[in-house]
C-alpha cells in the first residue's frame, strides 16, 4: 500500500526525522530540501529512501549532525569548505554564495568541500549554479565500488559529475551522470524491493557478472563504457578527492551500513561566467545546440525526464510506500 503526499509534506517528513536522529535544524533543513527535490524529479533512489540511512548514520556517528561548515577563501577565486564530517548539503549551501560571487567578479572560481558525505543529486547543485547564469561543472567522489578494467579490487566510487548549462531565459539543460553503469543507490533500492538488476551493471564478489542486487552489493559496480567510464571516474577522483583534500574513495568508509566512521569524501564545483569567455555568443550557441537535439524525433536533452516528472509531482504529489513511511517515522 502507498500513501499520497505533496512535496511540502515530503520535506517536512524528512526534516523532522533528521532532527529526531540528531541533525541540527539547519542541516536537517538542507538535506530535507534535497530530499524534496529528488522526489520532485522522480529520483526515488536519492529521495525518501535515503532518510532512514541518514538517520542511522547520524545516530552511529558516521555523520556529525551538528557540524558547522567552515568557509575559507585562500585566493580570490578559491573557496574551500570544511564540512566537519557532517552532511555535504549544508557545507555546499554555506560556500555557494561565495562561489557565485567570485565567478561573477573574476570570470571563473572554484569551490572544494572536504570531510564531507553523500551530497544527494549532484545535478541539483549544478542546476543552482546555472540558475545564477553561470556554467557549473561539479564533481563528487564516493567510497570505492568500481575496480579498474582488468582488475578486481575497487579503487574509485561511482563518482558522478554534472554540468549545469545556463540559457538565455534560465537553465538550458543539466548533464548528470556517474562513472558506473548505474547509480549504486538504484541497486540498493532494487535489493530492498527484491528486484533483479540489469545485465552489465555489476559483478559479484568473485568478479562474475550478476543480475542479483544483493550479490552486486557484495561485489563491484561496472564502469559505464568500460575503460572510458573508469577514466571518467578517475577524473572525478582527482577533482573531488585529491584537489579537495578529501579522503580517496579507496580509503573511505561506505555510505551504507553503520561501520567505519565518517567517510570524509569531497566535492568540487567550478563556476564560469560564459559571457566574457564566449564574447557574448554563449546563449545563442547553446540554444542552437539544444534545438538540434530537441528537433529530432526520439531524441531528448539530458534531464528532460526529470523535468517531466517535476511538472507532474509538483501538482499531483508522490506515492510513498507505507513500509518506507513507517521506517522514516520510526527512524
Amino acid at each position: 500500500m502507498n500513501e499520497k503526499m505533496n512535496l511540502d509534506e515530503v520535506e517536512a517528513l524528512a526534516r523532522d526525522a533528521l532532527k529526531r536522529a540528531g541533525a541540527s535544524a539547519s542541516a536537517a533543513a538542507s538535506v530535507a530540501r534535497s530530499t524534496r527535490a529528488a522526489e520532485r524529479d522522480g529520483i526515488r533512489s536519492h529521495g525518501l529512501m535515503y532518510v532512514p540511512i541518514y538517520a542511522e548514520h547520524l545516530r552511529c556517528g558516521k555523520v556529525i549532525g551538528d557540524a558547522a561548515p567552515v568557509v575559507d577563501r585562500p585566493r580570490p577565486g578559491a573557496i574551500r569548505v570544511d564540512a566537519g564530517a557532517g552532511f555535504a548539503h549544508p557545507a555546499i549551501d554555506a560556500g555557494l554564495p561565495d562561489l557565485i560571487s567570485a565567478a561573477r567578479e573574476l570570470g571563473v572560481a572554484t569551490m572544494t568541500v572536504h570531510d564531507s558525505y553523500n551530497c544527494g543529486v549532484l545535478g541539483h547543485h549544478a542546476e543552482r549554479i546555472a540558475e545564477a547564469g553561470l556554467l557549473g561543472l561539479c564533481f563528487t567522489n564516493a567510497p570505492a565500488s568500481i575496480a579498474p578494467v582488468g582488475g578486481q579490487l575497487p579503487v574509485i566510487g561511482t563518482n558522478p559529475f554534472a554540468l549545469g548549462v545556463p540559457g538565455s531565459d534560465g537553465v538550458a539543460f543539466v548533464i548528470d551522470q556517474s562513472a558506473s553503469a548505474i547509480a549504486k543507490s538504484e541497486i540498493i533500492l532494487r535489493a530492498r524491493e527484491g528486484r533483479s538488476i540489469e545485465p552489465g551493471w555489476a559483478l559479484d564478489r568473485d568478479g562474475n557478472p550478476t543480475t542479483d542486487a544483493q550479490s552486486a552489493l557484495k561485489g563491484s559496480m561496472l564502469p559505464a563504457g568500460g575503460q572510458k567510464g573508469f577514466g571518467a571516474g578517475l577524473m572525478v577522483e582527482v577533482f573531488a578527492a585529491a584537489l579537495a583534500g578529501a579522503t580517496l574513495g579507496k580509503d573511505a568508509s561506505p555510505f551504507s551500513g553503520p561501520l567505519g566512521g565518517p567517510p570524509r569524501t569531497g566535492q568540487c564545483f567550478i563556476a564560469l561566467d560564459p559571457g566574457p569567455l564566449s564574447g557574448g555568443g554563449f546563449a545563442d550557441r547553446i540554444a542552437a545546440l539544444a534545438a538540434a537535439i530537441d528537433g529530432q524525433d526520439g531524441a531528448r536533452l539530458p534531464g528532460s525526464r526529470r523535468h517531466a516528472a517535476r511538472a507532474r509531482t509538483e501538482t499531483e504529489g508522490i506515492s510513498v510506500p507505507i513500509d518506507l513511511l513507517d521506517r522514516i517515522i520510526n527512524a
